[in-house]
């Protein structure tokens, strides 16, 4: 089976590549993290056009009619420009949820025993109660947010967050929705986001090595430097093989082992990064910290490393 990219998937990675750039670069991103702005609705719509949430509909139905392995790379590229909102929750629900598709609603995610991120400036919430997928939208969810969520501190300043305290079973059923398959899918995405972290973190951590002197040489000619900036490549280069393979493959066990990898990419790769830049990398106007942030919150998404422990010791008996 060959795993290298067709000449398809790479132009779509370069087109979202490029639709980020120009979209929500590094000050568009610095702009929202000052303002505040958690989800902002032109990108959102902007991603909706271009066939972002849509990407696995049928073709019949609106959508691009590719799959998992061409999803995860639009949310690696996500991952890497630190796109903030419920992107995966959203593009589950396309085709399910009225206007996820077209990015016109923004759809949260609430699951058993997790906060809810990004509740605040959702259109609809879609709640995972044992096997069962329910999704809750207009006055209902207004009234759930402002009668049973409270605000609880966040990690991330671009990712807020909200416990909701009302019982779970609530909304109207998904027909065709299966909540394992829809937990497993926003695993993976997650663990894509990840790895575009992981893989950005590698490229600033080693830029700054090349641009950085000390004692008249890079700092990155010193060998301790040399070994973070390897270890940092090699982590992200196993998270990669393990993301790509499991969207290949679905298999929830994969997805698992997927996230498992990608969250400590994402999380020591951006510690790493935050070394390699010493002083600097603990600035607020460095990048850096926003990355490791993000990362430490995403790995507690979906699915912990000690949930992707057990799923994984459970496959072995």
């Amino acid at each position: 089976m060959d795993f290298q990219l067709s000449d398809d998937q790479r132009a779509l990675r370069a087109g979202i590549r490029e639709l980020l750039a120009g979209r929500f670069g590094r000050d568009r991103m610095r702009a929202a993290l000052d303002a505040g702005t958690d989800v902002d609705r032109v990108v959102w719509g902007e991603l909706g056009a271009a066939g972002f949430f849509a990407l696995r509909l049928p073709e019949a139905e609106g959508g691009v009619g590719l799959g998992l392995p061409e999803a995860v790379l639009l949310f690696e590229e996500a991952g890497r420009v630190l796109l903030p909102g419920p992107l995966a929750a959203t593009h589950l629900a396309a085709g399910a949820v009225k206007g996820a598709a077209e990015g016109g609603t923004v759809v949260a995610v609430l699951d058993e025993g997790r906060p809810v991120a990004h509740l605040g400036a959702a259109d609809a919430l879609i709640s995972l109660v044992g096997g069962e997928v329910r999704v809750l939208e207009g006055a209902a969810l207004r009234a759930l947010v402002r009668g049973a969520a409270r605000p609880v501190r966040a990690l991330d300043p671009l990712t807020p967050l909200h416990r909701v305290t009302a019982p779970t079973a609530f909304g109207d059923p998904l027909p065709g929705a299966g909540a394992a398959r829809f937990r497993h899918e926003g695993t993976l995405l997650a663990a894509a986001e990840q790895l575009g972290s992981a893989a950005r973190t590698t490229e600033m951590a080693v830029q700054h090595a090349r641009g950085r002197e000390q004692f008249g040489s890079p700092i990155g000619a010193f060998q301790a430097v040399k070994h973070l900036c390897a270890q940092m490549l090699v982590r992200a280069e196993l998270a990669r093989a393990a993301v790509y393979a499991a969207a290949v493959t679905a298999e929830p066990v994969e997805i698992a082992g997927a996230k498992l990898l990608a969250d400590e990419a994402a999380v020591r790769n951006a510690r790493d990064c935050l070394q390699v830049h010493g002083g600097m990398g603990f600035t607020w106007e460095a990048d850096v910290h926003l990355h490791l942030k993000r990362a430490w919150l995403r790995a507690g998404q979906w699915l912990t490393a000690a949930e992707a422990e057990e799923a994984l010791a459970a496959d072995l008996r």
